[in-house]
């Protein structure tokens, strides 16, 4: 359809009105709005548990990843009337609960979806532990894989079950669970205690702090994202790289055969790839939504 036209839809009883949707977000594969729209309605059933009563920070790319883009806590003034906000900290953040809220997003082009470990709630009270994986070059998601399996070992010593997924970019999240009362002056200080002995015990492959001077050939266990005013990328989020890469959970197995293969693109999925996982595998992060575990003291 021309990109001046508008198609309104229902969804859910609410009233939607859907625009430019033959605009080419994804140069390079030509991936259009309208097919971003279509990816986060079929995995709607699977990402909306993992947003449902979170603060959400959108990332919005009006003009397709190639150009401008920006961050908005805020949830935007024009919203309809029907789209839930919360105040958490300063800001009044969208927060999507629903399908009508996702294609809404969607239609915003806010590719990324970047929730809180919180819940609206209690915003101070993490819901889970976040490490993120990142690769310094010329290390890639090959070597996040041999840190993530490090780093189960580490947590399982000590009575915690963790879950991989990929960035969408070019490392990867491993999350504890937790859905047991915490704050992030216990989850924050645990991270780093956790990332710190790894990299004693790993020094040639592990680097617990920042500085990018120190994390080339590396992959940073960066555990700094255990904090209230901090966001990692949502699982089945889209990414804004050349392809529509998503965010996408993975096995221990597949961990196993990447480490093995040492072919970082065994642990790059699209959305279409993502929707045929789906398919066929159900949710492999929804134990993240529901597991209880208590944070052990250390």
């Amino acid at each position: 359809m021309p990109a001046s036209k508008r198609l309104e839809v229902d969804v859910d009883g609410h009233r939607l009105s859907l625009s430019n949707l033959d605009k080419v977000l994804y140069p390079q594969d030509g991936f259009t709005k309208g097919q971003v729209i279509d990816y986060y309605t079929r995995i709607a059933p699977s990402v909306l548990p993992h947003l449902r009563d979170r603060p959400l920070t959108l990332k919005r790319y009006p003009n397709g990843v190639e150009a401008p883009y920006f961050y908005e806590k805020n949830c935007p003034r024009h919203r309809p009337d029907w789209i839930r906000t919360e105040t958490a900290g300063s800001n009044d953040f969208c927060v999507c609960d629903d399908l009508p809220t996702l294609v809404w997003l969607a239609n915003l082009a806010d590719l990324e979806l970047h929730p809180s470990l919180a819940k609206a709630a209690d915003y101070s009270s993490p819901t889970v532990v976040a490490f993120d994986l990142d690769p310094g070059p010329p290390a890639t998601i090959v070597e996040c894989a041999e840190v993530a399996v490090r780093l189960r070992t580490a947590l399982r010593a000590i009575g915690l079950e963790c879950f991989p997924k990929t960035s969408g970019s070019k490392g990867m999240q491993v999350y504890a669970p937790l859905n047991t009362p915490a704050s992030y002056d216990q989850t924050k200080p645990f991270a780093r205690a956790v990332a710190q002995a790894l990299e004693r015990a790993e020094p040639a492959l592990v680097v617990s702090e920042m500085k990018r001077t120190l994390r080339a050939g590396k992959v940073l266990v960066d555990w700094s994202q255990n904090d209230e005013h901090k966001t990692t990328v949502g699982v089945y989020s889209l990414r804004a790289r050349e392809r529509p890469t998503v965010s996408t959970p993975i096995t221990w197995e597949e961990i196993e055969h990447a480490r093995a293969s040492r072919d970082p693109e065994d642990l790059v999925f699209t959305a279409a790839d993502v929707l045929r996982r789906v398919a066929g595998h159900g949710d492999l992060f929804a134990p993240v939504a529901g597991l209880e575990q208590v944070l052990p003291a250390f």
